[in-house]
């Protein structure tokens, strides 16, 4: 009985699209939600969504309030948790959303 060598992988280069999401995925900023929360101690506790943020690998952070008035430019996430839990009853923190497995272009049509 004659032996069949093994099977080569074989590699298929990427197209340009498939490149670049690789690239973008990469280099994608985490996004994130900042809460805040008060009565946290009560038989009726509340929150709600008071910002969204992108957080980058070299640690700045871009975050923007839900209305779209305040912007601010941070050092870590940390930092937006103590900006929006600075009043006396509320607390903040930060909800973290995984990243995308699979990113994809969406063409844009010319105006």
């Amino acid at each position: 009985m004659a032996k069949t060598p093994p099977q080569q992988p074989v590699t298929v280069p990427l197209t340009l699209d498939q490149e670049l999401c690789e690239l973008a995925l990469i280099g994608a900023p985490r996004s994130f939600a900042v809460v805040q929360e008060w009565d946290t101690d009560t038989e009726d506790p509340d929150g709600e969504v008071v910002a969204w943020g992108l957080a980058h690998e070299d640690g700045r952070v871009h975050v923007v309030s839900t209305g779209g008035r305040t912007q601010y430019r941070l050092n870590s996430p940390e930092q937006a948790v103590c900006w929006f839990g600075r009043e006396p009853g509320v607390t903040a923190r930060i909800v973290w959303f995984a990243p995308p497995a699979n990113p994809a272009f969406e063409r844009g049509e010319a105006a």
